[in-house]
C-alpha cells in the first residue's frame, strides 16, 4: 500500500457538539461534510493523533498537532495531494 499524504478525518456529530468550540477553527467544510485535513495520523492509542500544517498570526508556517479521543471518530479517508482539496463531484 502506498504511503499518503493527507488524510481527511471525520467525526460523528455527538462529537462535534461535544468538541464545540475548540474543534472550529480546524474543520474544513467540503461536499462530504465537515472534516479535519491533516498531513499525518496516528491511531495507534486512546487518542488519534492529527498533524495539521497551519499559519500563526504572522503567516510563518507551523505544525499544529490535534488529539481526540479515538471513539469520537466516524471515519478516515486517505487523499493522494495533500495540497489539494477533498471532496466529491
Amino acid at each position: 500500500m502506498s504511503e499518503h499524504e493527507s488524510y481527511a478525518v471525520f467525526f460523528h456529530a455527538t462529537a462535534l457538539d461535544a468538541l464545540g468550540d475548540a474543534i472550529k477553527p480546524y474543520l474544513s467544510d467540503g461536499p462530504a461534510g465537515q472534516h479535519v485535513q491533516c498531513v499525518g495520523l496516528d491511531t495507534g492509542g486512546a487518542f488519534c493523533e492529527m498533524n495539521i500544517h497551519s499559519q500563526n498570526a504572522n503567516g510563518k508556517s507551523i505544525e499544529i498537532e490535534l488529539m481526540v479521543p479515538t471513539a469520537m471518530i466516524r471515519m478516515i479517508v486517505s487523499t493522494s495531494d495533500g495540497n489539494a482539496g477533498f471532496g466529491f463531484t
